[in-house]
């Protein structure tokens, strides 16, 4: 559902978004997002970083303005397709959403076989991940049995098992120390490199900085700061 455009991949133009009559998730945001890009949302709570996620995985569809994916305008997605459409997408909740009475390996076999998948393709395709996010080795470990690294990785290993060209993850590592922080960019910068848009939002600004992507501040709902990448932004 998501083909590669040859117009951005993602286009908000003077996009609005209310919560009630005065509260505002966005206010006037316009951006363009090319295929294959890494982009960080950052900004304080509330700011609106998690409002544009959700705009895209259609979680908020109340708006006014323009918002397309692959060419796409979101509001004329009827409610039938929108299980289809995130199943393009790779999504990252806040927080693990792990299982807690099934090991990694049947976190994703059961998120495989909720979607369609054969057997078949779930015993291929499991293992594959579990390498690609590098948890091969804790495969018949239960998340409580899990450091917060591990237990991020295997979200991320969930959101992968269709293959999605875009990746959104929500605060990745909000819950973890520096060290694992680091290790999961370095992670989400490999998916990137490999050819997957990923969008990020995020308060983590040391991790941010460091990783030399672009990165779009939000301030109150609106766009205060789009820099290229390795500029310094002030949050």
């Amino acid at each position: 559902m998501i083909d590669t455009p040859n117009s951005p991949l993602i286009q908000f133009d003077n996009v609005e978004v209310r919560y009630g009559k005065i509260v505002y998730g966005l206010r006037g945001v316009s951006l363009c997002v090319e295929p294959g890009e890494f982009v960080f949302f950052v900004g304080k709570t509330g700011a609106g970083k998690s409002t544009v996620l959700k705009l895209l995985t259609r979680e908020v569809r109340d708006y006014t303005g323009s918002v397309k994916l692959a060419g796409k305008e979101m509001n004329t997605y009827k409610d039938r397709h929108i299980s289809r459409l995130r199943r393009t997408m790779g999504i990252v909740p806040q927080d693990f959403a792990l299982l807690p009475r099934k090991r990694v390996w049947e976190n994703l076999a059961y998120a495989m076989r909720a979607v369609g998948h054969s057997r078949k393709e779930v015993r291929n395709r499991v293992p594959e991940i579990l390498q690609q996010v590098k948890v091969g080795h804790r495969a018949d470990a239960y998340p409580n049995e899990l450091s917060g690294g591990e237990q991020q990785r295997v979200a991320i290993g969930r959101a992968l098992i269709n293959r999605p060209p875009l990746l959104l993850a929500d605060e990745p590592t909000g819950n973890l120390d520096p060290e694992h922080s680091w290790e999961i960019m370095e992670l989400l910068s490999e998916l990137n490199q490999a050819g997957t848009t990923v969008l990020v939002a995020s308060h983590d600004m040391m991790v941010i900085h460091r990783m030399g992507k672009r990165i779009i501040t939000l301030d109150q709902g609106r766009v205060t700061n789009d820099s290229a990448i390795g500029e310094a932004v002030l949050v």
